[in-house]
């Protein structure tokens, strides 16, 4: 049987996901052209059977605000599936001739790496509020990495000659290498260094 290939260019068959928390809900089944036109809205749980590249996509077109801040994130906002769709493919494609790899590997690893496990939130006792570490739920832990790798290269790529394509596959090499350059590994370094301080 043929294996269908991500864009008819990238297999997924050889790929392995190493954290437990995540095997569930980062989906690996290839498509040609990943658009299934949100089909799985407000069904619980449903987005995470859905192919991760176009969970990725889905984040380009609203990577949602940072700060309460939108204008650095809505230039490529479109609403256009076709122009998420080459902006993914062409940021795949320079991962695949800097690293050499299959780029959807690179991604999912990076995706791993930039997970946070832990998250803050604030319990008022006796009229005072407090921070207090919870654990994060493994559906939240993708889409925080994908909003926070989104958000991190429209920011590197908001009044700059850089192209959202190059700064979108820095992000995902930088989380994939553990370096803190990239925007999601130091946010998560930060939200569990926050956690741990408030336990």
């Amino acid at each position: 049987m043929t294996e269908i290939k991500a864009f008819n260019r990238w297999g997924t068959s050889d790929i392995k996901i190493d954290d437990p928390g995540l095997k569930d809900y980062i989906t690996l089944e290839p498509k040609i052209a990943p658009r299934t036109g949100a089909r799985y809205a407000g069904n619980r749980f449903h987005k995470s059977k859905v192919f991760i590249v176009e969970r990725l996509m889905n984040k380009i077109m609203i990577p949602g605000h940072k700060s309460r801040k939108h204008f650095k994130s809505s230039k490529h906002i479109t609403g256009k599936a076709s122009k998420a769709s080459n902006i993914i493919e062409k940021v795949f494609r320079v991962i695949e001739s800097k690293t050499k790899e299959n780029p959807i590997k690179i991604f999912v690893k990076a995706l791993e790496n930039a997970a946070q496990r832990e998250e803050i939130i604030t319990i008022e006792y006796g009229g005072a509020r407090y921070p207090k570490a919870v654990e994060c739920a493994p559906q939240r832990r993708v889409d925080l990495v994908l909003r926070h790798m989104t958000q991190g290269a429209y920011h590197k790529s908001f009044n700059s000659k850089k192209q959202i394509e190059q700064c979108l596959a820095e992000e995902i090499m930088n989380a994939y290498n553990l370096s803190s350059t990239s925007h999601a590994i130091s946010k998560k370094l930060e939200v569990e260094r926050q956690a741990d301080a408030s336990r």
